[in-house]
């Protein structure tokens, strides 16, 4: 079972509230979170893309890091661990997304992958003149699915001539070509992102709502091994989870609840405004899962609180469930989570 870091890319990382740490990204803090996850065993690290926050009295995500630039810099300052960069479809093109992470898997040769962000968000593309209109949210898994083939023709083969909808390659190259495979990870929570990542990638990330309910990953899971099943493709879940951690669940349970007392109203209803924009999306897709009310505080990812001993029992839970091949996590301190996860967690597992 793999487990991952999801860096703090974003100032305060995942909690939208007034009472977690308050802190800006940097390169040295996610250096830090990344060397201490690869000596604590963490297989892979991701960084997301954000391009515009949400405001409010934390000014959530309002200070973001670029993916890539981060990744390259923490390629050159670890050894093991498999780094995985955000690219935003619309904001780069994708032959220029194939150099460059065959620049950063010169870097560190096998260890790099591409996470596949089609944009749920409309925002971060208007105030750069990218939203394509809304019409995109119907045909954003169709962008993305020729943008996928001209990376792979250019890793794979060094060549891409697509002639497709959205883009129109004519013997566009790329040298020097990656050392092997690139995985590609996707983060679709709907039966067409789900259906998309299992016919061209390689992992998908899941989203759930709920507090100490492992089970809630269990659907989704399930839904994506059918749409592998029907591709005939190995494509793995892993299921992303905030971990909330102290001595004894009491003291785990208290900085939870205070956590939520302080919830960023502000930042929380800009988020719902941006969400509410996709009239195309079901109630599974990205931009309704991360708008459910419980849990909202740390952006709607199924969250383990308590002590080191009941957050080994719930992901002995999830790691029984099929399709799953690891889990993301984030954490209230990142440096102390990843510390104490790799100490106390990870011997406790079945």
């Amino acid at each position: 079972m793999d487990f991952g870091v999801f860096i703090p890319i974003g100032n305060n990382g995942w909690l939208i509230s007034e009472n977690s740490p308050q802190y800006k990204p940097t390169f040295d803090l996610n250096k830090r979170v990344v060397q201490e996850a690869e000596a604590q065993g963490f297989a892979f690290a991701l960084s997301m893309i954000k391009l515009r926050g949400f405001g409010g009295k934390t000014e959530f995500w309002d200070h973001n890091l670029e993916s890539f630039t981060l990744m390259a810099g923490l390629a050159a300052v670890t050894e093991r661990i498999q780094l995985y960069a955000s690219t935003a479809v619309l904001t780069l093109p994708p032959a220029l997304v194939a150099r460059m992470a065959s620049t950063i898997d010169s870097i560190a040769p096998g260890r790099f992958g591409v996470n596949i962000v089609s944009g749920w968000a409309k925002g971060e593309y208007e105030q750069m003149g990218l939203w394509p209109g809304d019409d995109y949210f119907g045909y954003r898994y169709d962008y993305s699915t020729e943008y996928v083939k001209v990376l792979r023709d250019l890793w794979e083969t060094g060549r891409c001539d697509l002639d497709g909808t959205y883009f129109q390659m004519d013997d566009c190259v790329l040298s020097p070509r990656p050392s092997g495979h690139v995985n590609i990870v996707c983060a679709g929570q709907s039966d067409r992102g789900m259906q998309f990542c299992a016919e061209y990638g390689d992992y998908n990330f899941i989203l759930s709502p709920g507090v100490n309910d492992p089970q809630v990953y269990r659907e989704p899971t399930q839904k994506l091994a059918g749409f592998a099943e029907k591709t005939g493709r190995d494509v793995g879940s892993l299921p992303l989870f905030m971990a909330i951690m102290a001595e004894t669940d009491e003291e785990a349970q208290a900085k939870w609840a205070s956590y939520n007392a302080g919830a960023d109203a502000g930042a929380l209803g800009y988020m719902s405004d941006e969400g509410g924009k996709d009239t195309t999306a079901d109630g599974s897709g990205t931009a309704r899962t991360i708008n459910l009310p419980e849990g909202a505080v740390n952006f709607n990812m199924a969250t383990l609180v308590g002590s080191y001993e009941t957050v080994a029992r719930q992901i002995d839970q999830v790691a029984e469930m099929p399709g799953v091949k690891g889990m993301m996590f984030t954490f209230d301190d990142f440096e102390k989570g990843v510390h104490d996860f790799g100490t106390r967690v990870k011997p406790l597992l079945g």
